[in-house]
C-alpha cells in the first residue's frame, strides 16, 4: 500500500506540497492529476525518498520514508521523466547493471532481465547503445529498469511520455497486469484518455493541495461536466 499522512514540502516560503494524505492500495491504479506546478512530482519523489518532507509522512509497503528510506526504497519502483540512461551501455548491459544493484544473480538475474526486455518489447534494440536511441526506446528501457525487482509499489511519473501509440499499449498493458498482480500503482499523465482508461481512482492537485479524489465517472459528475478534461480544467479553475 501507498499512503500520504498530512505530507508537506516547503521552500523557503513556497509551499510545493500542502498537507497531502491519501492511500492507494494493492491491486488498484490511482492517477495524480494537476496543472504544471501543482505540486505531483513533488509529492512523488518525497515518496520515492528523493526528497524529504518537511512535515508529514509517507509510507511504501509500511516502511516510512523519513524513518526508513532504505527500506521505502527497496519496496517500490520509481519511473522519473527526469532519469537518464548511461549512454555508453546497451540497453540490455543497463538493465542487468541494475538488476545487480537491486540485488538480482545469476539465474535470477538472466531471467528478470529477459522477462522485462520480452515485456517491454526491447528486443529490436537490446543490443544498441542507450546514446543511440530514440525517446519512445529509452522511455521503455527506463521503465523495465525501475521494474526489474518486481516491488509491490510503483511510481510512474508521465509513463507514456514520448512513446508512440504501440508503445504506449505496450505500457497500458503492462500496467493491467501489475494490477491483477495486486501491485499498488500511483502515476501521474496530463493525457486523460490514459486515466479514463487506466485509473480506478484519480486525485486533483491544486496549488499543493488535494482539491478532490474519486472514481472518473465520479469527478466527471461532481463538476457537472461531460468528459475528464472538462471536469478536471472547472475543478481546478473553482480550486484557484
Amino acid at each position: 500500500m501507498i499512503e500520504f499522512e498530512q505530507l508537506t514540502k516547503q521552500y523557503g516560503d513556497v509551499v510545493a506540497v500542502d498537507g497531502l494524505s491519501l492511500q492507494v492500495q494493492p491491486g488498484e491504479v490511482y492517477a495524480l492529476l494537476g496543472a504544471n506546478g501543482a505540486g505531483k512530482t513533488t509529492a512523488l519523489r518525497c515518496l520515492a525518498t528523493l526528497l524529504r518532507p518537511t512535515a508529514g509522512t509517507a509510507r511504501v509497503a509500511g516502511c516510512d520514508v523519513r524513518a526508513a528510506p532504505i527500506a521505502a526504497r527497496s519496496q517500490l519502483g520509481f519511473l522519473s521523466a527526469s532519469m537518464g540512461l548511461y549512454q555508453r551501455l546497451t540497453a540490455e548491459e543497463l538493465l542487468e547493471y541494475f538488476a545487480r544493484l537491486h540485488g538480482l544473480e545469476g539465474e535470477r538475474l538472466r531471467t528478470r532481465v529477459a522477462e522485462a526486455i520480452d515485456v517491454f518489447e526491447i528486443t529490436p534494440f537490446r543490443d544498441r547503445l542507450c546514446g543511440t536511441l530514440s525517446t519512445g526506446q529509452k522511455q521503455r528501457v527506463s521503465i523495465a529498469r525501475a521494474v526489474l525487482h518486481d516491488p509491490p509499489a510503483l511510481i510512474l511519473d508521465e509513463p507514456t511520455l514520448g512513446l508512440d501509440v504501440l508503445s504506449r499499449r505496450t505500457i497500458f498493458e503492462f500496467i493491467e497486469d501489475a494490477r491483477d498482480r495486486r501491485r499498488t500503482i500511483l502515476f501521474s499523465t496530463h493525457q486523460m484518455d490514459e486515466v479514463e482508461l487506466l485509473a480506478d481512482r484519480v486525485g486533483v492537485l491544486a496549488g499543493g493541495r488535494l482539491v478532490t479524489e474519486g472514481r472518473v465517472e465520479e469527478l466527471v459528475e461532481l463538476s457537472g461536466e461531460t468528459n475528464l478534461a472538462r471536469a478536471f480544467l472547472r475543478i481546478v479553475a473553482e480550486a484557484e
